[in-house]
């Protein structure tokens, strides 16, 4: 926690002395190692959005409304959309000054994305208070008047919002936002370490989370994700092994088994991943229509992909089973038929090879005719 928020206090501080500094917290399109679309100040902006939740001064509310609109514009831009933690928390700080004219802001984040529309709260439009927020909106001449107070108003002419309900909507994300690191969630300092990309620290606050917790469903899946994330993909399989207790039925069992399969084969273990596969697909035979439903393209891509990676007869049973078993699941995706046919190149199955690059290549045509994109 310290070594987070002593960075983060000196960036804030650095845009206190000077709003010229502010231009360094703008959302700005990048390319990240893996080749994906970011944002390049993201992690900047996000480090001054935690000093600001410690520190919360009127003078700040310049600063606060240019990092909600960065992060709108971050939003509106994400390729995969999403509502982040670092926009939520731009739009409560923005919230707690209560001035009626940031409903438009609000609103910038709200139709950011869909998943904006879906899960930022209504309430943020309505943070200077339900009565006056509704006059104003009615009485201004702004471009998204129509539009936001269609959304700020049932079928009837009332406010979707009642005051009382305001007012307890405003308690609970000052519990989820509370001005106090100390009375932070500990898993939030995880998620902020990784955020900055230093693993060390990452894991350092990981172990601190995790020492002492139940070793219930929860606290196992979220050490799952984290270590896979940190590259501990050993340590990601044995909490995933031990999660499959709390397995309700065999979906669940199955879904496990597959992600467990995965874990073990990026691990180097691929005997283990094999002997999961064949417990999840065990696990499958209490699913019905199983090969119809997304896990089973998934199962089956697992299969591919620990073929493509194993060894020798192994590779050569796993590919075995993973052709046999494509047969029956209609609608494979273009990831898996890339992995088939890497596969069957890697075991050195030319006929297969052949076959599945066909359908790969058929599938990525489809697509591209589907969204316009058909080569000429």
């Amino acid at each position: 926690m310290s070594q987070v928020m002593e960075s983060a206090r000196r960036e804030l501080e650095r845009m206190r002395a000077s709003s010229d500094a502010w231009r360094e917290l703008r959302y700005e399109r990048a390319t990240d190692a893996d080749g994906e679309t970011c944002d390049g100040n993201a992690v900047r902006r996000a480090k001054v959005l935690w000093a600001l939740q410690y520190d919360r001064r009127p003078e700040d509310l310049p600063l606060v409304r240019w990092l909600a609109g960065q992060e709108a514009s971050c939003r509106h831009e994400a390729p995969f959309q999403g509502l982040s933690e670092e926009a939520a928390l731009a739009g409560f700080l923005l919230a707690e000054y209560r001035q009626v004219e940031d409903v438009w802001l609000h609103w910038e984040i709200k139709v950011a994305n869909f998943d904006t529309w879906c899960g930022y709260d209504l309430e943020h439009l309505f943070a200077a208070g339900v009565r006056v927020t509704t006059a104003f909106v009615r009485d201004s001449g702004h471009a998204d008047r129509d539009a936001v107070l269609e959304r700020l108003l049932d079928e009837a002419g009332r406010p979707c919002v009642a005051e009382e309900d305001l007012a307890k909507w405003s308690r609970r994300k000052r519990s989820h936002f509370p001005a106090d690191p100390a009375a932070e969630d500990p898993v939030t300092w995880v998620e902020r370490a990784h955020l900055t990309g230093d693993r060390e620290l990452t894991r350092r606050e990981l172990d601190r989370w995790a020492a002492g917790r139940d070793r219930d469903k929860e606290t196992l899946g979220r050490l799952r994700y984290h270590l896979a994330d940190l590259g501990a993909f050993a340590e990601a399989a044995q909490a995933q092994r031990e999660s499959l207790a709390f397995a309700a039925d065999g979906r669940d069992s199955a879904s496990a088994l597959q992600t467990l399969a995965g874990l073990e084969r990026q691990a180097g273990d691929h005997d283990a991943a094999w002997e999961a596969l064949r417990e999840c697909r065990r696990a499958l035979e209490g699913v019905s229509g199983w090969p119809e439903v997304g896990l089973g393209r998934m199962y089956v891509e697992e299969l591919f992909r620990l073929a493509g990676s194993a060894e020798g007869e192994l590779a050569e049973t796993v590919f075995a089973e993973a052709d046999r078993q494509a047969r029956d699941v209609p609608g494979l995706p273009l990831v898996v038929l890339q992995s088939a046919a890497e596969a069957a190149g890697k075991v050195g199955d030319r006929t297969k090879a052949g076959y599945y690059r066909k359908l790969r290549d058929a599938e990525r045509q489809r697509i591209d005719t589907a969204t316009g994109r058909a080569r000429r």
